[in-house]
């Protein structure tokens, strides 16, 4: 609940003990991305999960590193510039940003956000890793829904566009 993605050890030890996958509305979401990008630390998290390789089955999956491959089939590693790649991918190509703030603040620096999906979790860490870090500068979403899923609150958000403030 106050914003912090990770413990200060990048643990997620008590995301586990708030709930399950099966709470949400994962499957329906995961069948909406083409391409899944994770930071390295992220993929470290999940790869430790059974049936990893199954996971992501259907999106093409990036994963930012310095490592030239990666222990998983279906995991592709990448190392330059995260705004530089993502300006190259199709603009119709739904992409999820799985994680931290390394990937997300410079996309949030270059306006390149359009929606936000935020699940809170009713845990209290005091300290941690950020969900947000971006530079300071005025960024504007508006609400377009909020879901519960079992102890979760699911807000989405959309940035709002300067038409829409026209």
């Amino acid at each position: 609940m106050d914003g912090y993605l990770a413990d200060k050890n990048h643990n997620l030890d008590w995301l586990y003990q708030a709930g399950t996958i099966e709470e949400t509305d994962y499957e329906s979401f995961y069948k909406s991305m083409d391409i899944t990008i994770m930071g390295k630390r992220t993929f470290n998290e999940i790869q430790n999960m059974q049936n990893i390789d199954s996971f992501y089955p259907s999106t093409k999956n990036y994963v930012f590193t310095h490592a030239e491959s990666l222990p998983i089939k279906g995991f592709i590693p990448i190392n330059c510039d995260i705004v530089e790649f993502v300006k190259q991918i199709e603009k119709d190509k739904n992409i999820w940003i799985i994680g931290g703030n390394t990937l997300v603040a410079p996309l949030l620096d270059n306006d390149m956000i359009d929606n936000m999906i935020i699940q809170i979790a009713p845990v209290l860490l005091g300290m941690g890793i950020p969900l947000f870090s971006q530079k300071e500068a005025l960024k504007r979403f508006y609400l377009k829904e909020v879901k519960k899923y079992g102890q979760f609150a699911e807000l989405i958000y959309a940035q709002l566009k300067k038409q829409v403030l026209d």
